[in-house]
């Protein structure tokens, strides 16, 4: 859902620019020097680089935190990006001015979603690709007409419902979130952002407090 609604208040508040969605970037930039479109070619390059540093910065940050619990940790570093960004726009939705400014909010929001795809790369949760929709739209829809897992064969009935289940659950949660970040973006690009970082801090609270799961360890034979 923050996913979808970070896209949302780029695109429709920061110049028509994604900053979690880098396929979206590359083809705005591939246009933008081909000298067509609306988008400025700084715009993409900026998302689009930004990102590439928060993939980086991401991969180095959770590599030194091994096995620490390192996925709240990862929100929260999010959130504190995203909040900065939303001060930043907070401030140039008061003052009016672009330019520069307008710049660094979608380089700190991308590079933000850097981290947190590296984040959600590593968490390895099976069907959920949460900057690849297209992906769980295709994987869904193959499920059901051939009647097959997402991965082109036939699972477990307790896996396929589980798998199928996380595709659609990326897939609504990424619409649900994109309305609600459109919605968002009449209060202002700074509030926007705002609510997203509360949003994945609340996210990262609540995880770090939810004890892990250990499966029961059976009896032994005797």
């Amino acid at each position: 859902m923050t996913a979808g609604a970070v896209d949302a208040i780029s695109f429709l508040a920061l110049g028509q620019v994604f900053t979690a969605l880098a396929t979206g970037n590359l083809l705005f930039l591939a246009f933008a020097l081909g000298g067509q479109g609306a988008v400025p070619v700084e715009r993409p390059a900026i998302a689009l680089a930004a990102f590439i540093v928060g993939v980086i910065m991401g991969s180095a940050l959770l590599t030194a935190l091994g096995r620490h619990r390192w996925f709240p940790i990862a929100l929260a570093v999010e959130a504190v990006l995203v909040a900065v960004a939303g001060l930043v726009a907070w401030g140039v939705d008061a003052g009016g001015a672009m330019g520069v400014s307008n710049l660094l909010v979608i380089a700190v929001v991308a590079v933000a979603m850097g981290l947190r795809s590296i984040a959600a790369l590593r968490a390895g949760i099976p069907g959920m690709p949460t900057q690849m929709i297209q992906g769980s739209l295709v994987a869904v829809l193959d499920a059901v007409v051939s009647g097959r897992g997402a991965a082109g064969r036939r699972p477990k009935p307790e896996g396929a419902k589980l798998s199928l289940t996380r595709h659609a659950t990326t897939i609504g949660g990424t619409l649900v979130g994109a309305v609600l970040g459109a919605l968002l973006v009449d209060a202002g690009a700074g509030l926007a952002l705002l609510a997203v970082a509360a949003a994945v801090l609340v996210t990262a609270g609540v995880y770090a407090l939810v004890p892990r799961y250990r499966p029961p360890v059976p009896p032994s034979p005797g």
